[in-house]
């Protein structure tokens, strides 16, 4: 069941001396006397706080509004996970504070106390008692049993990676920053790209009024080394789920990329890349200049394992895959293309030559790029050219006469 805040409700909860000790921090309500207080009647102490002036109620507000969601057995056990972790040397010492909290009346002196005298397990443990209270996770598995980089270099560039793809995708996540933090055996990703503006209606010192403001969205992602899984929390759309999860497996992880999901049926159809009318479809002002099939790879509709590979030189002439394609003489209805490279070539800054991109796609569903600003324009390209992945059909290669793929 929700529960519901109220200001006068949680001073009824709350044991008088340990609300004095907090106002005492703030220097407010000095001339009550808590002391001659009844706990569990809150008139008294209500009244004086609405005579409070706003800028000094309305930060304290926030405060308690946070200490009383974590007043619940789900935040005292977030409280003592995030304590476990940053005593893990001094076992002693957990034990020591696993009782101070034990000994307490109820959930609410639990939080109060945490706040007030170890701010240090306080962060921490918000952060998972949030984690803990959504819904709707994506799981990954089939990932190595790695520990996570916890360098700030990867922190930072998981921060750019989701960030930019936002920015590029939707026109928003300018800015991103991501936070770690370790529960038990697992590891927990906090990312917070920035949203769209928006106009808040708000009353500020007493005027009604709109306010233009730049709040957060927030990506989620825990890590359990153990298991090899990655659980994602993302309130968006469905599109952004694998990216973001190759985006974690590439900067937290140093994978070369997202290992395959055995319950993703969607497929590469590369068979239109055989011929030589193909066309490569990009914006003019993507940097992209051209794009070029350098290596097919055949594989038999009959017989597993058997397979051509063609790789040609395209620096003299683009086509020249489907030259060497036309002297061989494959049988074309007989072979499907299960793996493609290409190249693109890209100008990245006006004063030097263009980069070639290499470029590998391999049925059924694996793609060599990733997910920086350069790779989000190329993948633009192959959505535009009609390369993306899509559910299976019966014109597409059938399970049965497909070799696994080897990327």
């Amino acid at each position: 069941m929700v529960r519901q805040y109220s200001t006068k409700d949680f001073f009824r909860q709350m044991p008088n001396a340990l609300l004095a000790r907090y106002f005492a921090r703030h220097g407010a309500l000095d001339n009550l006397d808590f002391a001659t207080l009844k706990d569990t009647q809150p008139d008294t102490l209500f009244a004086a706080w609405l005579e409070l002036p706003e800028d000094q109620r309305n930060p304290m507000d926030a405060e308690l509004l946070e200490i009383f969601d974590m007043s619940s057995e789900r935040g005292s056990l977030a409280i003592m996970d995030e304590a476990e972790w940053q005593l893990r040397a001094e076992p002693e010492a957990y034990t020591e504070f696993v009782e101070k909290l034990s000994q307490l009346a109820n959930h609410y002196e639990r939080a109060m106390v945490t706040f007030l005298d170890h701010a240090e397990f306080w962060r921490g443990a918000t952060h998972f008692d949030h984690a803990d209270s959504l819904s709707y996770w994506r799981k990954r598995k089939n990932l190595p049993h790695k520990p996570l980089s916890l360098d700030p270099a990867s922190r930072i560039e998981l921060a750019n990676l989701i960030g930019g793809y936002f920015h590029h995708t939707e026109g928003r996540g300018k800015n991103c920053v991501v936070e770690l933090f370790r529960r038990g055996d697992r590891d927990y990703a906090f990312a917070y790209p920035e949203d769209y503006s928006q106009q808040a209606v708000e009353w500020v010192d007493g005027e009604f009024g709109r306010r233009p403001h730049t709040p957060a969205f927030e990506v989620v992602y825990v890590y359990s080394q153990k298991d090899g899984s990655l659980d994602l929390n993302f309130r968006g759309s469905r599109k952004a789920i694998e990216p973001l999860q190759s985006m974690f497996a590439t900067t937290m992880l140093k994978l070369p990329s997202l290992p395959p999901d055995p319950k993703d049926e969607r497929v590469y159809d590369l068979n239109p890349l055989r011929h030589r009318s193909f066309q490569f479809v990009y914006d003019v002002g993507s940097g992209i200049q051209s794009v070029v099939v350098k290596s097919l790879r055949l594989s038999s509709r009959l017989k597993r394992g058997d397979r051509v590979t063609l790789e040609a030189d395209t620096s003299v002439k683009a086509d020249a895959i489907y030259d060497l394609l036309d002297k061989i003489g494959v049988a074309l209805p007989l072979y499907h293309v299960t793996q493609v490279e290409l190249g693109a070539s890209v100008v990245l800054d006006n004063a030097k030559r263009p980069k070639m991109q290499p470029i590998r796609i391999t049925y059924p569903n694996s793609c060599s790029l990733k997910y920086d600003e350069l790779d989000l324009k190329l993948r633009d390209m192959l959505v535009a050219s009609g390369i993306e992945l899509q559910d299976p059909t019966e014109t597409l290669p059938t399970t049965g006469a497909v070799e696994p793929v080897e990327a």
